[in-house]
């Protein structure tokens, strides 16, 4: 009876009554918005527009329950300020890192660190961002097992509060290409001017597409940081080495089709050099033994039986 009539008595309460209805008004909304989420989007076949109305029903959704609460307690609100600080006090101790990943959130949707379909670099993991939600960030990974930038299948789910803690890398921000490298080594005794012209020749046919739009997007980058110029265009340069005459090819690439172009590119760059007629060799790393050092060996007979001794002449 006790405890039927301290429940009488707290409906009797306004204030009791108005947290019960804005419960009930908060789970309502929650089963429309979620109900919306995931219905709507199937009608649907975009995925990028799928993916922002599914966001966009779920940010109106969090709105009516804020525009709901604040309009129940209005009247109230002065005396609900004084509970709210006290049980706000308790709540920001307790879930620090929450909070973290929510401003984390905050951060990241006002400060251009990344949004869907970028690829970071975020706590040592590598992918593609597929979600961004109030607390975490979804990546496709990419690496770690698999060679090369692909992906290998893992879905990474990482706290939004990374972005105060560690560095956030971006592929694809404002300038979505990457510079990348090969290095070919050649025999001495190679044409190494005739090396060089094809391996400029197929750069400039395989990867020489990216440098007009990477040229524009450059200077951009130009105007809105203070950076040095950079060349766009593929470069050739030759170091040579103890063992052969090492080329290496710089050159800007999509940072999704860094290995597909690099097959491209060694695929081409090896067909020339075939058809060289033997002007141009690849090189290997060998050993060759020059002399070998003469060794030795006496056998001689004691009491205890037969003894090797190396000679000392």
């Amino acid at each position: 009876m006790d405890f039927i009539n301290t429940i009488q008595h707290w409906l009797k309460d306004p204030l009791v009554v108005k947290i019960i209805q804005v419960c009930i008004g908060i789970l309502v909304i929650s089963l429309v918005v979620r109900a919306l989420s995931k219905s709507v989007p199937r009608y649907i076949q975009d995925n990028d527009t799928r993916y922002h109305l599914r966001k966009t029903i779920n940010f109106i959704g969090y709105g009516l329950i804020f525009l709901f609460a604040l309009s129940m307690f209005s009247e109230n609100f002065r005396q609900l300020t004084v509970i709210f600080g006290v049980i706000g006090a308790g709540v920001a101790f307790a879930l620090q890192e929450v909070i973290a990943s929510f401003a984390g959130w905050v951060a990241i949707s006002f400060g251009q660190f990344y949004k869907p379909g970028d690829r970071v670099l975020l706590g040592g993991i590598m992918g593609d961002v597929i979600d961004i939600s109030i607390l975490r960030t979804t990546l496709m990974e990419c690496g770690d097992w698999v060679k090369a930038d692909l992906y290998n299948g893992r879905i990474v789910r990482i706290a939004n509060s990374f972005v105060f803690k560690e560095p956030v890398f971006n592929y694809s921000a404002d300038f979505p290409f990457v510079w990348d490298e090969i290095t070919l080594p050649v025999k001495y005794g190679s044409d190494r001017h005739l090396t060089r012209e094809i391996i400029q020749r197929v750069a400039d046919d395989v990867v020489g597409e990216y440098v007009v739009h990477a040229r524009e997007r450059w200077q951009n980058m130009l105007h809105k940081y203070l950076i040095e110029d950079a060349r766009i265009e593929p470069a050739v340069t030759l170091v040579a080495t103890d063992n052969w005459m090492e080329f290496t090819l710089r050159y800007v690439v999509d940072y999704k089709k860094r290995r597909g172009k690099k097959d491209e590119l060694f695929s081409n760059i090896l067909d020339e050099i075939d058809q060289t007629e033997g002007r141009v060799s690849i090189a290997s790393t060998t050993l060759h033994l020059v002399q070998a050092p003469a060794f030795d060996v006496r056998v001689s007979k004691n009491e205890n039986g037969l003894k090797l001794s190396p000679s000392n002449d």
